[in-house]
């Protein structure tokens, strides 16, 4: 059976209220995406020690899922006089066609080459070669697939830089793919934080798909140490609100790894880190960039 699929752009204002009344109206889901995502105006929703956690993006695109014979238009002004807004006039809404969502889901996730001996082997494929270090990784809720460029350039890192031995830190972990990939490469202890519960969950997961050992943990619930490595995939705006914190997670002569950053944002997020670290040319995929520097 087809659905329609409605898509409109609402501000922080309106975007839960709005959801929530579509949903009452009749709606068969609401999801919220951050319609400045991919540009220098993506506001990343994040939350540590002494730093708020925003809500809302400021603009959001409402993605709305409805029976392919609702009224959308009907159902859009119903649920925006509820909340006492006017009726929004510019929208799009197209069909949706019935599938086998989870064969089109598989389909779309093949086996990622990281590099000639690292790759990203979703757990439906064979290996490609079984004599490469495979990460069996399939796509959830939490981010980090290898499929982003930011995760590919930190990967490529550690796959050049670790010699075996190392501690590591991923901050920000998600899915847990950065600290799964330097255990498999050879660190002795590997560690990783989110704020998000589902993220550590997803982490522990992969970890045991992989049989590799791995602490995972909420800010503030692994015990407190320097690292010899430090990497953190995360947004430009949060990894420079907590320049302070990462540095001190880092070991006189650690090395620190950031990425999550648009190449005209390197330099300002350098600015800040210069205090702490020595910076490496940096490294660049599709628009993004990884910027690694060394514990002064």
């Amino acid at each position: 059976m087809p659905w329609q699929s409605l898509r409109l752009l609402v501000d922080s204002r309106t975007a839960e209220p709005l959801s929530d009344a579509l949903m009452e109206a009749g709606a068969l889901s609401v999801s919220l995406e951050d319609a400045d995502a991919g540009t220098v105006d993506e506001t990343p929703l994040f939350g540590e020690p002494d730093h708020p956690t925003a809500e809302l993006w400021q603009r959001s695109i409402a993605a709305v899922l409805f029976d392919m014979d609702a009224d959308v238009a009907a159902i859009l002004a119903q649920a925006a006089h509820a909340i006492g807004a006017p009726a929004p006039s510019v929208y799009s809404v197209e069909t949706v066609a019935d599938a086998d969502w989870v064969r089109l889901t598989q389909s779309q996730f093949d086996p990622i080459p990281v590099s000639p001996r690292l790759w990203i082997v979703p757990t439906w494929h064979d290996a490609p070669d079984a004599r490469a270090i495979n990460l069996r990784l399939d796509p959830g809720l939490a981010f980090g697939t290898g499929s982003h460029p930011t995760t590919r350039l930190c990967l490529r890192w550690l796959d050049a830089n670790l010699r075996g031995g190392e501690t590591v830190l991923d901050y920000g972990c998600g899915s847990g793919i950065l600290a799964i990939a330097a255990a498999r490469l050879g660190a002795a202890q590997v560690d990783g934080i989110d704020i998000d519960p589902q993220a550590i969950t997803a982490s522990n997961d992969n970890a045991a798909l992989n049989e590799v050992p791995a602490r995972f943990g909420l800010p503030g619930t692994l015990p407190e140490q320097a690292y010899d490595i430090v990497v953190a995939n995360i947004l430009t705006n949060p990894l420079k609100a907590m320049a302070p914190l990462l540095a001190a997670k880092v070991r006189q002569e650690g090395k620190l790894v950031l990425s999550g950053i648009l190449l005209e944002q390197a330099e300002e997020v350098m600015a800040i880190y210069r205090q702490w670290f020595n910076f490496d040319p940096h490294a660049a995929d599709e628009g993004w960039v990884r910027l690694s520097g060394t514990r002064k």
